[in-house]
């Protein structure tokens, strides 16, 4: 079995000069970053005092599961000889938060709408999404169910 590492940085840019000395008292901000690649501007969710114009975890989560899963949606139609010539997804995850703190997802359903260029193979694709998922390094990692509902559309002329 082959094993991969992942490896970044995240650094919390929140600091006002007094540090965590009060729960309203620092930003929720950092950064990611891996190697040489572009930094990724970070927070939290709004809900928990996050800044709304910088990706939160919650949603890296969600366009990580969006990702894998079209990636290997694509390996497989190129296997399988069934040309894609456009992909885009509206995923959307869900997420319960407790009480008294702590939470956690439910489900995440990702909405595809893929075109093709070859109307009789419009099955086709669409059953390819369940070999997808299984196949996504993602979606096996996680405990929540993972959903789809593909739109196969076909090219113009």
């Amino acid at each position: 079995m082959k094993k991969h590492t992942y490896q970044l940085e995240i650094h919390w840019t929140g600091n006002r000069g007094t540090g965590t000395s009060g729960y309203r008292a620092y930003e929720r901000s950092h950064t990611i970053q891996s190697g040489e690649k572009e930094v990724i501007l970070c927070s939290s969710d709004p809900a928990f005092r996050g800044d709304p114009s910088r990706y939160n975890p919650e949603e890296l989560l969600v366009a990580s599961l969006s990702a894998c899963h079209m990636l290997w949606y694509l390996h497989l139609c190129a296997e399988a000889g069934i040309v894609v010539t456009d992909y885009s997804d509206k995923a959307m995850g869900i997420m319960e938060e407790k009480p008294h703190g702590g939470g956690y997802f439910t489900q995440v359903t990702l909405n595809p709408v893929i075109t093709i260029t070859e109307p009789s193979r419009i099955e086709e694709a669409n059953l390819l999404h369940k070999k997808a998922s299984e196949l996504c390094f993602i979606a096996t990692s996680v405990k929540f169910p993972v959903h789809h509902k593909p739109i196969c559309r076909v090219a113009a002329n």
